[in-house]
């Protein structure tokens, strides 16, 4: 009997039948083996997120097993105001060398977590946004405390926050965009190896990158039509008027501020607010442009449709080197992968169905939450396609991704099917 197990939880003496990859793209030598030593359980680890054990051929994880132990929520990390890092080898993508482990925690452990800490986030910004609107001082501590939250959830499995990013309100555009932004930006920012401290520094920039516009007049601020070229003229100014609170508060670091200032220039030029072009923007200032970017034409506004994520990144691919550094964005969408989180789609066995986890080995195999059949009806309960296990029992025969289409086609919307709680795994009959 096959037993899906992460590897965390592999045990000297279990017997691995199958892995979370083709073999051919791992060291080893044999298809099926037990584990006998430390260093072949650290190597095992080191290359799957999970594996099927046979159960026949050695011992079964025990369904009552203890939680993997998590780095507590409350870890901080000391961030010097003055803290400047280089962080010019971002722009040659991630380090050969991996700082962070594929998750040290699957989804559903990590997703009780994350929604504290997301609330926690929403409620800082909030009373943020409110002390920015009434002339008083940010409470610094406060939102560092936060990040340092956030920053050790996305660590330990960024998808559990990339799921609650999921969730838009057009009512609460403002803060809820600042706060998926953050999860973008420090998603992205894990992508791409930075250390905790450089981290820490980009999340804090990016949750307070638009504080600005609570000293933009509120008739521009949340007008429902397009803004003129008067009002988009006075919404520019949410950039000075951002870094300006920001640089009179305390305890914010000015590489932080990077992201605030910067976030809407744009490489080949032409951004605002001081013009500045290619790597002048900084590091900071461009994942922020990135990121806020990709919130922003994937969310519906008033007086515009959101753009599916998949149309979403290939326009942001055909603006690189004029709106964006070009290796970022190639390295952003590798961080989404080609189908991000939420995304829906329909299979090529007919079936519709929502990306809910992201397959950060084999990206075109994600796994999906099966919503219609090949029928267009919708299944008694939700279902779960791991679309990389499929290729690996049945690679002649395995589903794959043939389109996405908009969100609300078929009356569906994503985030009522993340996340991925109590479901059922499935292999046929879809």
């Amino acid at each position: 009997m096959k037993q899906k197990i992460h590897t965390s939880d592999l045990k000297i003496g279990m017997y691995v039948s199958e892995l979370d990859r083709p073999w051919t793209s791992t060291h080893f030598l044999f298809q099926g083996f037990e584990v006998r030593d430390d260093e072949l359980l650290q190597e095992v680890r080191n290359s799957c997120e999970y594996v099927f054990i046979d159960t026949d051929k050695g011992p079964a994880l025990k369904v009552s097993a203890k939680p993997r132990p998590m780095r507590p929520a409350t870890t901080r990390v000391v961030i010097d105001d003055n803290f400047n890092p280089d962080l010019t080898y971002v722009l040659k993508g991630p380090p050969s060398k991996k700082r962070w482990s594929a998750e040290e925690a699957t989804l559903e452990e990590e997703l009780p977590v994350a929604k504290r800490i997301e609330s926690e986030t929403r409620n800082v910004l909030y009373s943020t946004l409110e002390d920015v609107r009434l002339g008083k001082t940010i409470d610094s501590d406060a939102t560092k405390a936060v990040i340092a939250d956030m920053v050790e959830s996305i660590i330990r499995n960024p998808d559990a926050m990339g799921v609650l990013s999921q969730l838009k309100d057009s009512d609460e555009y403002t803060a809820l965009h600042s706060v998926r932004v953050c999860i973008l930006a420090l998603t992205f920012g894990r992508h791409l190896e930075m250390t905790r401290e450089e981290l820490n520094l980009l999340g804090i920039g990016a949750l307070l990158h638009d504080v600005g516009k609570m000293r933009v007049p509120n008739d521009i601020l949340n007008k429902k039509d397009r803004l003129t070229e008067k009002e988009f003229e006075i919404m520019k100014t949410h950039v000075p008027l951002g870094v300006e609170v920001l640089q009179n508060t305390p305890g914010i670091p000015h590489a932080a501020i990077e992201v605030a200032a910067n976030h809407h220039e744009r490489y080949g030029g032409g951004g605002y607010a001081n013009g500045k072009e290619g790597d002048n923007i900084g590091v900071f200032g461009m994942i922020g442009g990135v990121v806020d970017c990709y919130d922003a034409i994937t969310s519906d506004r008033s007086y515009h449709k959101g753009m599916t994520s998949y149309d979403a990144l290939s326009k942001m691919y055909q603006w690189r080197n004029s709106a964006f550094h070009p290796g970022l964005v190639e390295q952003f969408i590798q961080c989404m992968g080609v189908y991000p989180i939420g995304s829906l789609v329909e299979l090529s066995t007919g079936a519709i169905g929502v990306v809910a986890t992201v397959n950060r080995t084999r990206r075109l195999k994600p796994r999906i939450a099966l919503v219609l059949n090949s029928n267009k009806e919708p299944f008694e309960a939700v279902k779960v396609v791991d679309l990389m296990v499929e290729a690996e029992r049945n690679p002649a025969n395995a589903p794959e991704i043939k389109k996405v289409i908009p969100a609300g086609e078929y009356g569906i919307l994503p985030s009522d099917y993340l996340p991925l709680i109590g479901t059922e795994e499935v292999s046929s009959g879809y």
